[in-house]
């Protein structure tokens, strides 16, 4: 039986894939006990909000792929749309508090604030390079959706 990273890398449609990972991620907070909410149209630059101890935080999901050094992953922080005139990027600066991050290569989310990010993009690594650099460097288990959590909440279970 395929697992959950095989199945998802199996969707050959990018809108399907992004389906899929938002589901994941909401499945994720669902699961801790997290309350999500999903806006009701698709045109905010937030893909959901979650409630932590009383507080509110917007969400952009996005999906992570295998980045071209080995051990990590790597998410655009840019929004792109297309329009008659060619593509229109545009970052999430004060529209989004957090990315979940869903990396069907090593089948972990993620949960990044937007101030830890780049302007474009951002890796994140799980396996150490091979060249031993460590400096500037994103250890995945700095940002497990576990451990980004319990800094936002009071209660140690979740």
């Amino acid at each position: 039986m395929p697992d959950r990273s095989d199945r998802f890398e199996s969707l050959e449609e990018p809108h399907k894939r992004g389906q899929a990972a938002e589901a994941i991620v909401k499945s994720e907070f669902v699961s801790r006990g997290i309350p999500v909410l999903t806006p009701t149209y698709d045109n905010e630059p937030y893909d959901i909000v979650v409630e932590v101890d009383d507080s509110f935080h917007r969400v952009q999901v996005k999906t992570a792929f295998e980045a071209t050094t080995s051990g990590a992953v790597r998410f655009r922080t840019r929004s792109t749309r297309t329009k008659s005139s060619g593509y229109e990027r545009e970052g999430y600066e004060d529209a989004v508090d957090f990315f979940a991050v869903y990396a069907p290569a090593c089948d972990e989310t993620y949960l990044v604030p937007i101030e830890e990010t780049g302007k474009t993009q951002m890796t994140i690594r799980h396996v150490p390079s091979k060249n031993g650099n460590v400096e500037n460097t994103n250890w995945h288990e700095d940002f497990l959706i576990d451990g980004v959590l319990s800094s936002l909440c009071s209660d140690p279970t979740i």
